[in-house]
């Protein structure tokens, strides 16, 4: 059994949805295929989140366009308007309307996923009906079935034993046997709908290999692989062959955008192996990640991470930063879901680098400000640079503002200002 993953760009349009139906057609096995929502579906109903209910007018307005953009989508795909899809889709975003109007949640947070949630159930029906139609046979499954998760809303973690009992009890495999179903989301014992974490639905993908013995995971992207730079930002990009999961996760954690920072574990505990394609180029030969020793590439590696915000504490007193202050710090930004991704600290300062999360960080500033002088940072990058020389250094940090640098072994990392797109090295 194969798992495949299908993020949001390979779906965007009807022609989308058709190059996922012939890359299915052309593989003879069983699968559990994972689709994210469609294009920039998920971005769209986070800014429906934003606005407040009595906004409703505005809100109507955004929920009108998204239903439009996914009937021309349904529209272009099925020759039969008879065809049931059309009237779930009428029907799941008339049950997102209801839910955006609803003030009943307890949380902004809780609410955030009732209703992002809503993505990837409609993109995954389109997609299951069109194969259907092509008499692809496939089982849509509702996912939230199947992945058990704790009340963390927006960074739900998983029950892995009762998710596993869940998946022996609802995929069953016979020949060439294909179910569609979401990433990205679960439930918790209560019902509720939660999310693993923006960019979670490879993560899921990676969840269910590991709880059905997948042979393989293949994420497919709209890259020829993971490259040694992201292409928007560096002119001349290339494909790494292969990677270890150790490099992956390092990868990842520090904002290589194809794959996701928690998708590596599941796999890596089953040793299954990873295979990031290309959906334009579905024969290429895409990039392996498994368990390699050692980094044989001899190509640097550049990550750019944009929206960065540098947060700079003094105590009030002038007193040292010791272990206990730096722990209460920690233990708030992990409370509230906030990664760090660089901390620097002196006698009497502490400086962290985290993303400019929506919602959170003016409370952070407030609760900061009770016992500390805070200075911050806004629109900044963190640019990570994996197995560099100094040449590399010298170019990728010249005529910029650094903020913070740190070098490790194999890694340097730089808080700047103002990276410019497409450079070159």
């Amino acid at each position: 059994m194969v798992v495949y993953k299908f993020g949001g760009a390979s779906v965007k349009d009807s022609n989308g949805v058709r190059n996922l139906a012939n890359i299915v057609l052309g593989n003879n096995e069983n699968r559990i295929i994972v689709v994210s929502a469609i294009g920039k579906t998920t971005n769209a109903l986070e800014e429906i989140v934003k606005y407040p209910v009595s906004n409703s007018g505005l809100c109507k307005s955004k929920l009108d366009n998204l239903y439009k953009l996914h009937l021309e989508i349904v529209d272009n795909l099925f020759d039969d308007k008879n065809n049931g899809i059309f009237t779930d889709l009428k029907n799941d975003f008339e049950k997102l309307q209801s839910v955006v109007f609803n003030n009943s949640y307890k949380s902004n947070d809780q609410k955030y996923d009732q209703v992002v949630s809503f993505g990837e159930i409609i993109s995954t029906k389109i997609v299951s009906a069109y194969l259907n139609s092509l008499k692809i046979e496939n089982t849509w499954i509702d996912i939230c079935n199947v992945i058990i998760t704790d009340e963390t809303y927006r960074e739900a973690k998983v029950d892995m034993y009762k998710s596993g009992l869940n998946c022996k009890e609802i995929f069953r495999f016979e020949n060439n046997s294909i179910y569609i179903t979401q990433g990205f989301i679960g439930k918790t014992e209560n019902g509720f709908t939660t999310t693993l974490g923006r960019e979670g639905s490879d993560y899921t993908a990676a969840i269910l290999a590991n709880l059905l013995d997948a042979e393989k995971l293949i994420v497919w992207k709209d890259v020829e692989g993971i490259l040694n730079a992201d292409p928007q930002y560096f002119s001349n990009a290339k494909r790494l062959d292969k990677i270890s999961y150790q490099e992956a996760v390092e990868l990842a954690y520090f904002g290589a955008k194809v794959i996701h920072p928690k998708t590596l574990k599941p796999l890596h505990n089953k040793n299954i192996p990873l295979h990031v394609k290309s959906f334009i180029n579905p024969a290429g030969e895409g990039t392996t990640i498994q368990d390699y020793k050692e980094y044989d590439q001899n190509l640097p590696i550049f990550i750019l991470k944009k929206d960065q915000m540098l947060i700079s504490l003094f105590p009030k007193d002038l007193s040292f930063v010791i272990e206990d202050g730096i722990s209460q710090i920690f233990t708030y930004l992990s409370q509230h879901g906030i990664k760090v991704n660089l901390v620097q600290n002196s006698a009497i300062s502490i400086s962290f680098c985290i993303e400019n999360t929506y919602g959170k960080i003016d409370e952070l500033l407030e609760h900061l400000q009770k016992e500390y002088k805070v200075l911050y940072n806004e629109n900044l990058e963190l640019l990570t640079v994996r197995h560099y020389s100094e040449k590399d250094i010298s170019e990728m940090t010249k005529n910029r503002k650094i903020f913070i640098e740190q070098r490790s072994r194999h890694t340097a990392h730089f808080v700047v200002k103002d990276i410019e797109v497409k450079n070159s090295w």
